[in-house]
């Protein structure tokens, strides 16, 4: 009985943990579709938070790699008065890069909804 109630606990303690976790990324980021995302990110800062090696592999014309492994200590490169366009390979890079410059004051955030792989626009590589 006491295994059973310690388990529900940590399920309630998780669903909990995951609802708040929502809640902060709804009010830090504005998810685009592929064609919200077109007509926007060429008048923004567009943010590949992706790995060197993904990036090289391919990206979308025009975006610059802040990897999110760097992302703490590059913030500062992206202006705060435009706005900025993320993506990652999925959205999870993405959804934490958002919600730390939100912390820090950004307010125009945006992401790539489904990430690159959903991409299916112009791709440019280094390869």
């Amino acid at each position: 009985m006491n295994i059973l109630i310690t388990i529900i606990i940590i399920l309630a303690v998780i669903v909990v943990y995951v609802l708040i976790n929502s809640m902060r990324l709804k009010k830090a980021v504005t998810n685009l579709t592929q064609e919200e995302f077109i007509q926007g990110y060429r008048k923004a800062q567009l943010i590949d938070l992706r790995e060197p090696k993904e990036f090289d592999a391919g990206h979308i014309l025009g975006a610059r790699n802040i990897p999110s492994t760097q992302f703490n200590t590059r913030y500062k490169e992206i202006r705060p008065d435009l706005p900025v366009y993320l993506y990652c390979q999925n959205t999870g890079r993405s959804a934490r890069a958002a919600l730390q410059l939100k912390k820090k004051g950004y307010n125009q955030i945006y992401q790539l909804q489904g990430g690159f792989k959903t991409w299916t626009g112009k791709v440019k590589s280094k390869a």
